[in-house]
């Protein structure tokens, strides 16, 4: 009986033990972690953070002193024809190139899936565009839809007379054909990452119960690229803010009213010095982005909550 109860008391002492190593084991590994990052936290807290509370300060202030002024900034910026202007071109901009961007890019994405022999080259094709410089991107474009561009010769042909594109309503559609076609293969990579990760066995033994490719597109492919779709969709959200270079580049500070973006606004502001109002629209512009951004991120946890519960 003093034997068994020796033996129960040293392998309790042996699992505390082990349990005291482990827990020091792993407290080491999170400090050797934090001080790993410490770097980069010192950076993003210097070099962001601090700058970014201190135009949430100036966003209540005067822009020469230090008076507070409240929600007076906001107000302004609210009120103002140009921001009203950039911020639904910029809204329309998402609008329409995000969905056009996914769709183009995962039918591009099957398609290039299901060739082999010049899967290679239509990839190299697609990503082409990737390497090519926005400045050149954008002399090219100029060359098409210039006044005196190719297109205004190809339909002079048939006695229609040219005009500057850009400097219309058209604008606005170039802008949406050079971002898609500068956009496309990035998201078709991405898509091909998702559908590579899906068995191929689903798609054998749907087949053989006589489903057609729709269907198995429809009941296999989709539901199981909803990870790659949430990635895809939040990384074109963040290029499509990108999309600047090419609008200055084509039609410079003051483009046509169709492409005036929120980009070109903040910098004519930063340009006249006009620091109390762009302080405001970037802390809207911040919360807005965080709120979209947050709204996704809990739409995917809730819709994996309702899967684990119906499983």
């Amino acid at each position: 009986m003093q034997k068994r109860q020796r033996k129960t008391s040293h392998r309790k002492w042996i699992r505390t033990l082990r349990n005291k190593k482990r827990s020091e084991r792993q407290g080491r590994e999170v400090r050797n972690g934090y001080l790993f990052l410490l770097p980069s936290l010192l950076g993003t807290g210097g070099f962001v953070l601090i700058p970014f509370m201190d135009v949430v300060k100036r966003s209540f202030q005067q822009a020469v002193g230090s008076g507070f002024v409240g929600m007076e900034n906001y107000r302004m910026v609210v009120e103002n024809e140009a921001f009203r202007l950039a911020a639904g071109n910029t809204a329309r901009f998402m609008a329409v190139c995000l969905p056009l961007l996914l769709v183009l890019s995962l039918g591009t994405a099957v398609l290039v899936g299901h060739v082999t022999k010049f899967q290679r080259w239509m990839k190299t094709g697609f990503l082409l565009p990737m390497a090519i410089p926005a400045a050149s991107v954008v002399v090219f474009f100029q060359m098409v839809f210039d006044e005196k561009g190719w297109l205004g010769q190809l339909v002079g042909v048939f006695g229609i007379t040219g005009r500057d594109w850009l400097a219309s309503d058209s604008a606005f559609w170039i802008l949406v054909a050079c971002y898609i076609w500068k956009n496309l293969g990035y998201d078709m990579i991405l898509w091909l990452a998702g559908l590579g990760a899906i068995p191929e066995e689903q798609y054998e033994a749907a087949r053989v119960q006589g489903a057609g490719e729709w269907a198995c597109f429809w009941y296999i492919t989709l539901p199981q690229l909803k990870e790659t779709t949430f990635v895809t969709g939040l990384l074109s959200f963040v290029n499509a803010f990108r999309v600047f270079r090419e609008a200055y580049l084509l039609a410079g500070d003051y483009p046509h009213e169709s492409i005036y973006m929120l980009q070109h606004l903040f910098n004519n502001w930063f340009v006249n010095l006009d620091i109390q109002k762009m302080t405001a629209a970037a802390v809207m512009l911040v919360i807005l982005t965080g709120g979209i951004l947050g709204a996704e991120e809990w739409s995917k946890n809730h819709t994996k909550k309702i899967e684990e519960r119906r499983i």
